[in-house]
């Protein structure tokens, strides 16, 4: 493999695996807020990337989506979130779940102020160029782009995503028994679910397209 494609592999990397991290921490930050110690307990509220590494969703699927696709997309270990433990779970396990997706779309907003820094060399990124600032620009691209997908896929209402947790608030209470049956029977399927989903996300009829093309002009200014 060339040298520039092995770096921009490391690159890919250093942002995808923040994005993850950053997002599972903050759902067991804003649980242990309300109450629920469960991810404290565990040594799970740490930005230490060993602490919630999964070797499919943290490795082995980013690293197949790109080099076959071109794109980056992956999952950390689930924080442990005990909803029974929350002061007041119906109303507060709605903020525990839009907390992951939320601070996606906040490092979203970090990449974008990264991009627009001097340190960001722009015409350097699209030659040949090796620069520091090259590297720094690619990297805060694709930290941009890492984000935002993970953000709004999460935001699907699907079972084991955080949107199926989102809707949960606004579901009678006399039919949640029957949508947490419904939840538990999907979670064995999740990886195949992941797996199909990110493909659809990025290839399946353009959805992501448009979206990471605005961010790639967001985050370079272009």
């Amino acid at each position: 493999m060339h040298v520039q494609s092995v770096i921009k592999f490391v690159v890919v990397a250093l942002a995808v695996i923040p994005a993850i991290v950053f997002h599972e921490v903050a759902h067991g930050y804003v649980a242990n807020a309300f109450g629920d110690r469960t991810a404290k307990d565990a040594g799970r509220l740490s930005l230490n990337p060993l602490k919630h590494v999964d070797v499919m969703g943290t490795l082995i699927l980013p690293a197949v989506l790109y080099l076959t696709l071109g794109v980056a997309f992956g999952y950390a270990k689930p924080v442990p979130v005990n909803v029974g433990r929350l002061r007041k779970p119906r109303e507060q396990s709605f903020w525990v779940s839009l907390a992951g997706p939320g601070t996606n779309f906040f490092l979203l907003l970090v990449a974008i102020a990264i991009g627009h820094l001097p340190i960001c060399d722009w015409n350097a990124y699209l030659g040949a160029d090796l620069s520091v600032r090259n590297w720094v620009a690619v990297w805060a691209l694709y930290f941009g782009l890492v984000n935002v997908t993970l953000g709004l896929f999460n935001l699907l209402p699907i079972p084991p995503l955080d949107g199926s947790a989102l809707i949960e608030r606004f579901i009678p209470i006399r039919q949640l028994s029957g949508y947490y049956r419904f939840r538990a029977q999907a979670l064995p399927y999740a990886m195949v679910f992941l797996i199909l989903n990110s493909l659809y996300f990025h290839i399946g009829m353009g959805v992501m397209q448009h979206v990471q093309d605005s961010v790639a002009k967001l985050v370079s200014g272009a």
